[in-house]
């Protein structure tokens, strides 16, 4: 378990390149027949990867987390990038599909990761959250999310943003997620950019080929900064920074909010003239 620590925008301005992507970039999230995870104490969220290929892989509570097992007192989210997925959860079995997600909620015990086919295997990013209440598993696929149309090809930003987990859709006690898609010949995500002080969130960008790069924004508007990600990375952003990218391509990125708020459209645009 990689730990990373909240920091201070005022600390975080005077960060050079090596700084920034120590704090905020996690750069492997997939390896064979592993788990991967990253506790960040930013609303203490765990931002994992687990791509099982021979092996069937064990949701386990790290010592960080001080518990008996992974989901005492926490919910997860898991969605499917790779090859079409098998989670065991206390024995009831689901298969997922290449962009199915998975809610589990607290108190459940046993999760277990497989892939069908370790010729094609599965890639199951999660993101989990503290829970205060027990919520039933659920499985979607990204045709039954809420899916939003928006932006334009004249501003570069023509994207589906499917909302998957949150309070119109699968229920949860802080976590949201959702699949933001760009079309071909946009490049441009969450641009006006906003702030949400009373929650932090991730970002795992995805279906890039291996030259190309998103130019991720972060940082107080008028301090702003950007890291440089590839393929299959994932930044964490405190809720005091911008979270905006533009990418060499199209792309994909699975977004994931947790904190006080659990309302999606709490957020602070960010005009374009106060951006610097």
């Amino acid at each position: 378990m990689d730990i990373r620590h909240a920091t201070h925008p005022s600390d975080a301005k005077r960060y050079d390149t090596a700084e920034l992507r120590a704090h905020y970039l996690i750069e492997k999230l997939f390896e064979a027949d592993r788990v991967r995870m990253t506790y960040t104490h930013e609303d203490r969220m765990v931002i994992g990867g687990a791509q099982p290929v021979k092996e069937t892989l064990v949701l386990e509570a790290a010592d960080t987390l001080k518990t008996e097992y992974f989901l005492e007192r926490r919910e997860v989210g898991f969605v499917n990038i790779g090859g079409e997925a098998e989670i065991a959860v206390d024995g009831e079995r689901y298969t997922l599909e290449r962009l199915d997600t998975l809610y589990v909620g607290k108190g459940v015990r046993d999760v277990r990761l497989a892939s069908k086919d370790a010729a094609d295997p599965a890639k199951l990013y999660f993101c989990s959250a503290l829970a205060h209440a027990q919520i039933p598993t659920r499985k979607v696929s990204i045709k039954e999310a809420n899916t939003l149309h928006l932006g334009s090809l004249e501003t570069s930003n023509e994207r589906d943003l499917n909302q998957i987990i949150h309070a119109d859709g699968v229920q949860s006690c802080q976590l949201m997620l959702g699949i933001t898609q760009l079309n071909t010949g946009s490049v441009w995500n969450t641009m006006p950019s906003h702030l949400h002080d009373r929650r932090m969130e991730a970002y795992l960008y995805f279906d890039l080929t291996d030259d190309a790069r998103v130019f991720h924004m972060m940082g107080q508007p008028e301090e702003t900064r950007h890291l440089v990600v590839a393929n299959e990375q994932a930044v964490i952003s405190p809720s005091w920074s911008i979270h905006s990218g533009t990418g060499t391509r199209n792309y994909s990125f699975i977004w994931a909010m947790a904190g006080e708020n659990y309302t999606f459209k709490d957020m602070d645009v960010v005009p374009m003239d106060r951006l610097k």
